[in-house]
């Protein structure tokens, strides 16, 4: 279908990778605010401020995403049969590129993170010595999850984020001392990072394995999904709010 076409795939391939970024950024920032400046987060995040971050992510995405039809970087990749970001079209471009959209998000990840994994250690300290109560595994699996997530995404789509900042720093040298292969299976990594999710969240969260459970039988008895969403309704109706931190004399609990 001609260079339209590639444009297209490639637009809706870095917006979908750039979203991610960006949303896993927005994420953890929300949890560090929420864990730890609890007293704040319900004047940061309340549903109007909400909004207005859920639209500054996208509208950041897309203007990240946008430049690439002034630089002419979306071209067709014959290695791997797609349209995507070439990464030797403009040296300064791909290093900001990498810069700005993989190595400052996850660095701010990794702050946010940071900073609550010390919180966790310090509140569970703190409650070893009581011996009035111990953390909840269910919370601190909520929280791993998200940690998962975040580490998965680094290292499937770190590998070609480096080898791009490798390449656009000495063109000449760099990319003939790259194997086809090398960067075929970077390609490969960053692609399957899509599949790793629906995983972790069965894996590591109740929820989702319960909900998978619901549709596999639903599939098989559709009239059970009438009742389940009915159900459904009721329980959600009756869960609690996102939890936060207390403390006082007779325990210390931290939820996640």
């Amino acid at each position: 279908m001609g260079n339209v076409h590639c444009q297209i795939s490639g637009f809706l391939m870095g917006l979908s990778v750039i979203g991610s970024i960006f949303n896993i950024t927005a994420i953890a920032i929300n949890r560090y605010c929420y864990i730890c400046h609890s007293l704040r987060y319900d004047k940061l995040f309340n549903l109007k401020n909400t909004c207005c971050y859920l639209c500054l992510t996208w509208a950041l995405t897309v203007v990240a995403i946008v430049p690439n039809f002034f630089v002419g970087s979306l071209q067709y990749d014959p290695r791997i049969y797609s349209c995507t970001f070439a990464q030797t079209v403009s040296t300064s471009y791909t290093i900001t590129v990498v810069v700005v959209h993989f190595i400052v998000p996850l660095s701010v990840v990794t702050f946010c993170y940071l900073r609550i994994w010390i919180l966790v250690i310090q509140v569970k300290h703190r409650v070893r010595q009581d011996c009035k109560q111990k953390l909840r595994a269910a919370d601190i699996r909520n929280f791993l999850t998200m940690f998962v997530v975040f580490v998965l995404f680094a290292v499937c789509w770190g590998p070609l984020n480096f080898i791009g900042l490798a390449v656009s720093i000495n063109p000449s040298k760099v990319q003939p001392h790259i194997p086809e292969w090398l960067f075929v299976l970077s390609y490969f990594m960053a692609y399957f990072n899509s599949c790793l999710n629906a995983v972790i969240y069965g894996l590591l969260n109740q929820n989702f394995r319960k909900e998978y459970k619901r549709i596999l039988l639903t599939l098989w008895t559709p009239r059970l999904l009438f009742i389940d969403v009915s159900k459904g309704g009721t329980e959600g109706m009756k869960s609690k709010h996102s939890p936060a931190i207390t403390t006082n004399n007779n325990h210390a609990e931290i939820h996640l």
